[in-house]
């Protein structure tokens, strides 16, 4: 059973919500986030990446700078940019891009449903990214970004979300890129109580965020060491939570530096053990079991020949990329770690693929058909694991406009 609590959220006043409004900490880089925040000083990347406040090459991970975006956090509450609630709500966040609409409920999530596998994950995390965002959180003493959750469609559910679509919006505003973000605040107590009662028989699966709710998880339990009701904020983490079919998932694809212990035909040799080849004259991929590879300033369709594995995670095109192409032949073990392998995702993936491979910096890129919202309920249901980064999610949600103080 699903147990989601409204909070007290700590937000910007209508005025300050887009200047504030910023792209979750972990899809930017130092660099960008300080561009990003040059001009702009309530963007929330000086809470959430406050190092840009400090001197370039300053390390990110000291305890210095969890002490700045404390000291940022602050100082926004006392110019009255960011102020408390009156009270706590339930709120309704609404992305568009372009005709996709998906709008989601934001509330607090039992960090025990985490525990007990309520909240379903399909990614490992890596420790030294939980112990940032965990040191982050508990120096600045706030969560600061949301986790995004789904859960299987539910008509009961949707029926109350459309009823919820009535309450007092807050925010409204166009960001930089184009999406339009909108948040309501659910004050009809009624209401709340039916979208609780309503959610507590779902499951909930993890979309993006695997490291921030691990984090939330972990400061939670080492603070319950010293006693707790169970009522206290740092008992929740805060997650916007969106019906499934209204998500929206965009290729993820790979570049590497180089071809390991091949040249060009050598690779291409080998690759054709397991696959067919041909040139392309695109990118773009149009179906599952079907990899677009770019190197040499041209696009190649790789087909495989053999039968599909029957295990569900194995036979998903990024673990076929994995299994049979990068760890083999390209020897990436562990992509999570490995230097000489990066990520890119999300509308413009293909086109930055390309800059990224024609550059220089590396000297092949792989292109994927999007992982469906099926095959990660189905994996996650069973408890399997994904590879990692094999889910891009879009539109992003927004940092800074619901924050969840826990101390």
């Amino acid at each position: 059973m699903a147990t989601i609590k409204e909070f007290i959220a700590l937000r910007p006043g209508k005025d300050y919500a887009s200047e504030v409004a910023a792209l979750p900490y972990d899809v930017v880089t130092t660099e960008e986030a300080r561009a990003h925040a040059q001009n702009n000083p309530y963007s929330f990347f000086h809470v959430t990446r406050p190092e840009i406040d400090l001197p370039n090459g300053h390390n990110p991970y000291t305890e210095e700078v969890y002490s700045k975006g404390k000291q940022n956090l602050q100082q926004f509450i006392n110019d009255g940019v960011l102020s408390y609630d009156d009270a706590a709500y339930l709120y309704l966040y609404t992305l568009k891009m372009g005709n996709h609409i998906q709008t989601g409920i934001v509330a607090g999530v039992s960090i025990d449903d985490y525990i007990n596998g309520i909240v379903k994950k399909h990614e490992l995390t890596r420790e030294d990214k939980e112990i940032d965002r965990m040191n982050h959180i508990n120096i600045v003493g706030a969560q600061t970004g949301l986790v995004y959750l789904f859960y299987k469609n539910n008509d009961a559910l949707q029926k109350l979300m459309n009823e919820a679509k009535q309450s007092p919006v807050l925010y409204d505003f166009v960001a930089g890129d184009g999406v339009q973000h909108i948040i309501r605040r659910v004050e009809d107590k009624r209401l709340l109580a039916q979208i609780k009662d309503a959610m507590q028989p779902l499951v909930l699966y993890i979309a993006d965020g695997h490291h921030r709710a691990a984090s939330a998880v972990r400061v939670g339990l080492e603070r319950r060491k010293t006693g707790y009701s169970g009522s206290e904020p740092f008992n929740y983490f805060v997650a916007t939570i969106f019906p499934h079919s209204e998500l929206q998932i965009l290729p993820y694809n790979r570049v590497v530096k180089d071809f390991s212990t091949y040249d060009f035909k050598s690779f291409m040799n080998a690759l054709g053990g397991n696959f067919s080849i041909q040139e392309s004259e695109s990118g773009v991929v149009e179906k599952p079991h079907e990899i677009k590879m770019y190197c040499n300033r041209q696009w190649y369709v790789l087909h495989y020949k053999k039968d599909l594995p029957s295990n569900d995670v194995d036979r998903l095109d990024v673990a076929i990329l994995q299994n049979v192409i990068l760890a083999p032949l390209l020897g990436i073990q562990d992509p999570r770690r490995d230097s000489r392998i990066d990520f890119i995702g999300g509308l413009n993936a293909i086109e930055e693929l390309v800059n990224a491979v024609d550059s220089g910096k590396y000297k092949i890129g792989f292109s994927l058909y999007p992982t469906s919202i099926g095959d990660l309920m189905t994996i996650s249901d069973k408890g399997g694991i994904m590879p990692p980064k094999s889910t891009w999610f879009e539109p992003k949600l927004r940092d800074g406009l619901l924050i969840h103080v826990i101390g």
